[in-house]
């Protein structure tokens, strides 16, 4: 037996006994496994739409996506994007240079991609390309991850036509959308015309559960959760108050984090509606977005960032002991996203406190979370991520090797998290003590994207979210 297939072995043997202890599991589907079907297949079947975890049922597996026949369609089958441009321009020019458009084009994720495929033997490729690359999964351009076979459109990645002939979903988690590529195209209207194609009213376009199809993502074999961005919204507060994916991402990106009435006409020659959707999709990432060749995407992103937290320096108010400890909190508060914060691939994401306390002539005299020399961050810093372990425990970023959580140490929604720190003042410290907090954010680290990317590693730049200073006697 294979060291791949012996891994996914123990991973089904865990699951089973999870499931049967617990009642609720995370497993691989049969098909991984040598001994596989029977009671697994049974347990999985039961969990799949709970975990987003494919089962046999599913004919692009290890992905949920999936077309009307079940069967593969030819991505010529679908729409370019510049057709649609035709008749809805302000649409195309903001879907063109987001996250969505790159979402085949971004390197770091197709180097981590192909580290991916290489270590397990191909079985995380439909997993990952089926929201890379919908349409060159259900058209079976790939595999492999190289993009060989891969036609101009389905390297488009999450374009037009693919989200708007998808007919309806069979969960959430992993994509498990049914799409039917076609003259129908749906969307949230219920009165739309169109010269150009036929037109269908869905409610699956107008609904949170859309977006939770892909930005929930389970480990296909432990059902171990690898991002939880649409579990995170619902779970949490904006839940409750009725505020959507949409109402944020969907909407004008000024300002960054709120709903913004956006009235006028989405399409040529179409009637005036008093709000439609747009399609720049704004998310945390400043660096791809810039890197091919959008700097409006990129600065919409840090502008987002910059309006996600706040921070709060909380200090004595009498004068700071000379020698002694000068001791103060620092509070970061989540209160412009509606997930935690970060969210995503929180396993390479960087988000953390860079805190400093300098005397009146500007001497630093204490200071957690500054870069070193490799540009890394500092053991002593606060750190808001998620780590994950391997099989023995060892913290992992590669993701398909991950079997559990190791920590995950993040901010709510609505949440905050409160920092303790003690700044030791030399009797010779001259007033006033100026105390300076910045919350900063880093896509990935320089040491994993030169591990990815090698000699063509890119400069993955810190972005200062906000900042707090004050000052003691």
């Amino acid at each position: 037996m294979s060291p791949v297939k012996e891994m996914m072995m123990r991973f089904l043997k865990a699951a089973v006994f999870f499931a049967l202890t617990f009642s609720i599991i995370a497993v691989a589907r049969p098909a991984f496994c040598e001994d596989g079907g029977g009671k697994a297949a049974d347990i999985i079947d039961k969990y799949s739409d709970v975990l987003g975890i494919a089962t046999d049922k599913d004919p692009f597996s290890p992905s949920r996506i999936d077309t009307v026949t079940g069967k593969a369609v030819a991505s010529s089958d679908f729409t370019e994007p510049d057709e649609c441009k035709m008749c809805h321009p302000d649409i195309y020019s903001q879907w063109k240079g987001s996250m969505h458009s790159n979402s085949w084009n971004d390197p770091i994720y197709r180097a981590l991609m192909e580290i991916a495929s290489k270590e397990t033997d191909g079985m995380t490729d439909r997993l990952c390309l089926g929201c890379h690359t919908p349409v060159g999964v259900i058209s079976e351009e790939v595999p492999p991850v190289d993009g060989e076979k891969l036609s101009d459109i389905a390297a488009m990645g999450v374009f037009c036509d693919f989200c708007h002939t998808v007919t309806r979903s069979k969960g959430i988690g992993n994509l498990p959308a049914v799409s039917d590529p076609g003259s129908v195209k749906r969307g949230p209207f219920k009165d739309s015309e169109s010269p150009f194609h036929d037109v269908e009213f869905s409610e699956l376009h107008t609904s949170p559960e859309f977006c939770g199809m892909c930005h929930n993502v389970s480990h296909p074999i432990s059902g171990l959760p690898i991002e939880r961005t649409y579990s995170e919204w619902l779970y949490g507060p904006y839940f409750s108050e009725g505020v959507t994916c949409q109402d944020c991402h969907m909407t004008p990106p000024d300002p960054p984090t709120a709903f913004t009435p956006n009235p006028g006409e989405f399409c040529v020659l179409g009637p005036k509606r008093d709000h439609w959707w747009t399609h720049q999709f704004v998310g945390g990432n400043a660096v791809v977005t810039e890197l091919l060749g959008s700097k409006k995407h990129a600065e919409y992103a840090r502008n987002r960032l910059r309006a996600a937290a706040t921070v709060e320096i909380i200090a004595p108010e009498e004068s700071a002991p000379r020698p002694g400890l000068l001791q103060f909190k620092v509070k970061v508060s989540n209160v412009g996203c509606g997930h935690y914060l970060p969210t995503g691939l929180t396993e390479v994401r960087e988000m953390w406190l860079d805190v400093s306390v300098t005397d009146g002539g500007g001497k630093e005299l204490y200071r957690s979370g500054a870069l070193d020399e490799a540009g890394e961050i500092g053991s002593d810093a606060v750190i808001y991520n998620t780590i994950l372990g391997d099989e023995v425990g060892r913290p992992t970023w590669k993701v398909w090797a991950a079997t559990q959580i190791l920590s995950d140490y993040r901010i709510p929604p609505k949440g905050y998290r409160l920092e303790r720190y003690a700044a030791y003042i030399p009797p010779d410290a001259e007033p006033p003590l100026k105390i300076r907090a910045a919350l900063n954010y880093r896509s990935i680290s320089p040491h994993l994207v030169k591990i990815l990317l090698g000699d063509e590693a890119i400069e993955i730049p810190v972005i200062e979210m906000t900042t707090a200073e004050t000052s003691v006697k």
